[in-house]
């Protein structure tokens, strides 16, 4: 290439190079005006503000528990016998002293017939020797002896009831049956199951809490209960006890709660997930979309005027769809739930939809 040809190439380049210089320069001079646009006059932001409220929170204690009947029992036969009457139905609801089953009882109520009589003739004799005695016709050592053949008498009496009562199983107290294990024919032996009952018309819920929630349960305080097979249900009931002891190994301790179950539809051994609704206060809360994390802190936007000023904020307790501030706002403040993103910057322009529907309601 001749020397002309390269000082023509160089010309290029150099008019090249002032082109993009002219270009990079024309870009932050516009740059920095749509800044100063965007901070004092230029086009506004929407947003979506709303105001700051009061609201109720409880510190709740979350647990697993297991559901117990308030009594529960396996029935069982006293004696070796024969059944021979089975009077009740799987899952019968049953009174205290019903009875359910019948053992064959003939020998118990000859013995019973025997001892009524005795007693009967222990007692006419008793009272003959008293009317001699009175007369001056027999010793009152006669009369001892009679008193105690009489107190006999009574006594076998009694023995023999309480054989034929054995003959009978009862209900113990109100309550449901379970399954019957036994048939009319069968020998049951002393101490075999016959079935179960339990009173479930109030449930005992017993469920595990951490030792640190320890300094906040106390009896009476309100509990609520759900079980997956009736997931829209709650079950309220209140604490009954809490237990002497912490297990050293799971550093727990064991809540018993009683629930009302007049429907029956809670039955022993359900799993159930428990609250225990503690203190209760009012606080300050924003909604959860409010709130604008940034480098381990927590911020708002707070409306001021056309304006939205970034502060920070102190979060206490979460709760679905809303959280509790306790330092940074105040009753009244209006915060920036839609449109957070879009403001980057300290005193960006804004406009606030949410007062721009209710100024249009209003006129």
């Amino acid at each position: 290439m001749n020397e002309g040809g390269m000082k023509s190439g160089r010309v290029i380049l150099f008019a090249i190079f002032i082109a993009l210089a002219g270009a990079a320069a024309w870009l932050l001079m516009t740059d920095g005006a749509s800044d100063e646009r965007g901070k004092y006059g230029g086009r506004a932001v929407t947003v979506v503000s709303t105001p700051v409220e009061t609201r109720e929170f409880s510190d709740v204690v979350e647990a697993l528990g297991t559901a117990r009947a308030r009594e529960s029992v396996t029935l069982t036969a006293r004696v070796s016998d024969t059944v021979s009457k089975v009077q009740f139905e799987d899952g019968q609801v049953v009174k205290r002293g019903d009875v359910l089953i019948k053992l064959e009882d003939d020998e118990e109520r000859a013995q019973l017939s025997e001892a009524e009589a005795n007693l009967k003739e222990a007692e006419r004799s008793f009272e003959r020797i008293k009317n001699l005695v009175k007369q001056g016709n027999a010793s009152t050592a006669a009369l001892d002896t009679e008193q105690r053949r009489l107190d006999e008498a009574r006594y076998r009496l009694q023995a023999a009831k309480a054989r034929l009562d054995d003959q009978r199983i009862v209900a113990p107290f109100d309550g449901l049956l379970g399954l019957r294990q036994v048939s009319e024919g069968s020998l049951v032996t002393s101490n075999q199951p016959i079935t179960t009952i339990d009173a479930i018309d109030t449930i005992k819920l017993d469920f595990s809490v951490p030792e640190r929630f320890i300094a906040t349960l106390k009896p009476g305080q309100a509990v609520e209960a759900k079980v997956s097979a009736y997931p829209d249900r709650v079950f309220s009931g209140k604490i009954t006890t809490i237990d002497s002891r912490i297990d050293p190994v799971t550093r727990s301790v064991i809540v018993r709660a009683e629930v009302p179950n007049e429907d029956r539809l809670l039955r022993p051994g359900l799993l159930m997930t428990v609250q225990v609704l503690s203190r209760s206060w009012e606080g300050l809360s924003v909604p959860e979309q409010a709130i604008v994390p940034s480098a381990g802190h927590q911020y708002v936007f707070v409306m001021q005027g056309d304006e939205a000023k970034r502060r920070e904020v102190q979060l206490g307790l979460r709760r679905p769809g809303y959280v509790e501030v306790v330092e940074g706002l105040e009753l009244g403040d209006r915060v920036v739930v839609e449109g957070t993103l879009r403001l980057g910057r300290e005193g960006m322009k804004v406009r606030d939809m949410a007062t721009d529907v209710a100024s249009g309601a209003a006129s």
